[in-house]
């Protein structure tokens, strides 16, 4: 190549190049070649030496493995390591001990930790991983083992070593475990002992009381179990403790029942001290509350003994070897026998034969048999009844009735009396039978089993089946079929065939009206009978129903005209309400002027605009509180009122006219008045109509009179004036709707201001009252019942 370059630079520069020039350059590349040589020659010698102890190296570490890997497997331990945050870990050892098969498993710690350990290693590691932190703590696996888990970093790795712990150690942590888990066993069960209600306590080998429950220290009256247990405090008496010191000194269990004092009460203690291997434990329940109830079934047991004693029913007790053990004086009163003979306790077989040969009992032609049959009720699993017709006339009702623990015990009772009573019973049967057949409203008696048991012939003929029905008994089902075609209504018969059946919940009475197709109209009442039976009576009342018929159409076209004139007035009302309200605006708008000025006839006749629409307002307003009240939609808002002020504010909205018709207002409030329960705006509409009312027919310098006063339970609010007053023909009227009198004055009205006065003083529960005559004014008293005014705010 340095020849190609010598050339190539020879032909380039031909002038430059010569012989000498070339042999320079040959030698410099034999200097530089053989300078190159020595350089590699040097330089591979030194990399033969480094290789070798690269070598020597790698053996030495291969070594050092291999005595790491020797010293990891001489115990049971597995070793994590990660060499970065997100690098793949790597295992080394056998997690067998584990009881997760695989190294790679040592990191499922769910899988043999419990979860709380489990959790904690998870935190562990990750806080090893990310920060660095190292760690370590033992724990138990769950396949038994103690593990060490130690965590920390080196060179640069997370290295985590889980090693089972063994030898002395490992007995250490199990003993420990073990002394944990009776320690919390004693923690429970002192903490039961000493909440028990009972008292309990130990005592040492010398029989000293060393430890005692809340309990004990109460039932001794000790402020606590140690006070209990220093100074010694027994609760037994002394025979007690001496008997139970001898149980102690043979090592005997002590167990007895008897009284004590507990917490100053006498009581029954069943005590109960075992032997312990630290001395002797004992507890005592008490039995006060089991003796008392023992106590109380034996006297229980006597009162039954002294109920059956008064019993007329013969009640007789045999026990399982058939010897009679107890008699009530009915058995004796029935059979007539001798004391002494039942104070024998006699077998049942000889009671009967006695009763046999004094010819008590009834007459058989195989009395052994029947005797046999009588006797079989002691190993009878149920009770067994019968009826004995003695030679007497008497008929006795047996029942035979096997005993729990054995034995039987006989009830007899004498029914002759009873059977004349139902002879006489059938006898005002076929009375009563007679009577219903001659009514004239259909009867039906139906049976707990929904069965016709009972009906007379107006039954049959109101709807047209055989007169032979009840005969028959058919149920309830199979007669609502054959009645079905004169009265179709499916809901009715329904509801009869529930009050029959009792499918209701309760059983109750039951009316209803049915009208047939052939226009017959029937009034249907069920009743339910004490036997459970049901009574139903059908009782024709076409007649009435056509006479109320025509009334009552007679009494809607009254509603429907009442309500047509009260839906006009409505809607007339709201009709003429907007376009007035409009007017009213537009007229104080130009009264003020703000649109341009007004001369004085302009302004005058604005004027008059606003006062003409405003009364016609009221008007309006008026017929629509009434409208509203017919409705029924108007509500009160009840709340405490004061009278002195609703009054003040009803005159300030009338000084302008009290002042134009140069009346005076006098107002007078009686101090135990107080405040009345209204609504305070309606009172005060009310006190506006009435007062404007008196202003109408006073004249000029009379004056006006406003009082209030308690009477009694009610309010009296009384407006009067010293006007014309009322004639008699008129005062039946004032109240009226639409009903104006100017009776001379110069009131001018539509008539609804007295009429709204008295709806809104009856919607409080009160009246309105008039006193008025020709030429002594008149006077108008709204009374509101204040208890009344509470009674309807709570029903709204």
């Amino acid at each position: 190549m340095a020849f190609a370059q010598s050339d190539l630079f020879a032909k380039m520069h031909p002038d430059l190049f010569s012989t000498g020039a070339l042999s320079l350059v040959l030698a410099g590349l034999t200097v530089f070649a053989a300078t190159t040589s020595l350089v590699y020659v040097r330089e591979r010698a030194r990399w033969h030496r480094r290789e070798a102890a690269l070598a020597r190296e790698l053996e030495a570490a291969r070594g050092q493995q291999d005595r790491l890997s020797a010293l990891l497997a001489a115990d049971a331990q597995v070793v994590v390591s990660w060499n970065g945050r997100n690098a793949e870990p790597v295992f080394e050892g056998d997690s067998g001990f584990l009881g997760a098969p695989g190294a790679t498993l040592a990191l499922a710690y769910g899988a043999w930790a419990p979860p709380a350990d489990a959790k904690k290693l998870e935190l562990a590691t990750d806080a090893l991983k990310e920060r660095g932190e190292a760690f370590g703590f033992t724990l138990r696996s769950k396949a038994g083992p103690f593990v060490d888990a130690e965590g920390r970093p080196v060179a640069g790795r997370a290295v985590i070593r889980l090693r089972e712990v063994s030898g002395e150690r490992a007995q250490v942590l199990a003993l420990r475990t073990e002394l944990e888990r009776v320690s919390t066993d004693h923690r429970a069960l002192a903490g039961l002992l000493t909440g028990l209600p009972q008292p309990a306590w130990t005592r040492n080998p010398e029989g000293r009381l060393t430890w005692c429950n809340a309990a004990y220290a109460r039932a001794v009256e000790a402020a606590d179990g140690i006070e209990a247990v220093r100074n010694g405090l027994e609760l037994l008496d002394r025979s007690e403790r001496e008997g139970a010191s001898r149980a102690r000194r043979e090592g005997q269990p002590f167990s007895a029942r008897a009284p004590a004092i507990v917490a100053g009460q006498r009581r029954t203690l069943d005590i109960l001290e075992l032997p312990t291997p630290m001395g002797f434990a004992g507890i005592a329940t008490d039995m006060s509350e089991l003796e008392a109830v023992r106590a109380d079934l034996q006297r229980q047991m006597d009162a039954h003994v002294r109920t059956l004693d008064r019993l007329k029913t013969a009640v007789a007790v045999f026990d399982a070897s058939q010897r009679l053990v107890y008699r009530n004086p009915g058995f004796e009163t029935l059979w007539s026998l001798d004391p002494a003979f039942l104070d024998g306790n006699p077998r049942d077989g000889e009671i009967l034969d006695r009763l046999r040969s004094e010819r008590r009992l009834p007459e058989f032609g195989d009395y052994r048999s029947w005797k046999a049959g009588v006797q079989a009720a002691y190993t009878s699993t149920r009770a067994n009844e019968d009826w004995w017709y003695l030679p007497d006339g008497r008929t006795i009702h047996v029942v035979a009735s096997p005993n729990p623990q054995g034995g039987v015990t006989y009830l007899l009772d004498d029914v002759t009396e009873r059977f004349t009573l139902e002879s006489r019973f059938n006898a005002l049967s076929r009375t009563q039978r007679e009577t219903l057949d001659s009514l004239r409203e259909g009867v039906a008696v139906f049976g707990s089993d929904g069965r016709l048991k009972l009906s007379n012939p107006a039954f049959a003929q109101y709807w047209k089946i055989q007169a032979d029905l009840a005969a028959a008994a058919p149920h309830i089902d199979e007669v609502v079929r054959l009645c079905r075609p004169l009265f179709p209504q499916d809901e009715i018969w329904s509801e009869l065939h529930s009050v029959i059946t009792g499918v209701r919940d309760a059983r109750e009475d039951y009316g209803c009206r049915m009208e047939r197709r052939d226009g017959t109209v029937l009034d249907c009442a069920a009743a339910p009978l004490p036997d459970g039976a049901t009574l139903i009576s059908f009782a024709d009342v076409t007649a009435s129903v056509n006479v109320e018929r025509a009334l009552t159409e007679k009494n809607d076209a009254l509603e429907t005209i009442s309500r047509l004139r009260e839906d006009f007035v409505h809607h007339v009302s709201y009709e003429l309400r907007s376009p007035l309200t409009n007017i009213i605006g537009f007229a104080q708008l130009l009264g003020t002027e703000a649109i341009g000025a007004l001369n004085d006839k302009q302004r005058d006749y604005a004027s008059h605009i606003v006062r003409s629409s405003g009364a016609l307002l009221a008007i309006i307003n008026d017929i629509l509180d009434l409208a509203t009240i017919d409705n029924g939609a108007l509500t009160l808002e009840i709340e405490e009122v004061d009278v002195a002020a609703t009054i003040a504010q009803a005159a300030a909205g009338l000084h302008d006219r009290l002042t134009d018709s140069k009346l005076d207002l006098k107002v007078e409030i009686a101090p135990q008045t107080g405040p009345l329960r209204a609504d305070g705006k309606r009172l005060r509409q009310v006190l506006f109509n009435l007062i404007s009312n008196a202003i109408g027919f006073s004249s000029p310098g009379q004056t006006i009179t406003v009082s209030a006063a308690r009477r009694g339970d009610d309010v009296s609010i009384t407006v009067a004036d010293q006007g014309r007053g009322i004639p008699a023909e008129v005062k039946e009227k004032v109240f009226d709707r639409f009903e104006s009198h100017s009776l001379g004055s110069t009131h001018r009205g539509v008539g609804l201001g007295l009429s709204i006065v008295r709806s809104i003083v009856e919607l409080h529960g009160g009246h309105v009252e008039l006193d008025s005559a020709p030429g002594r004014g008149t006077r108008v008293t709204a009374v509101f019942p204040s208890e009344g005014a509470r009674m309807s705010d709570a029903a709204e």
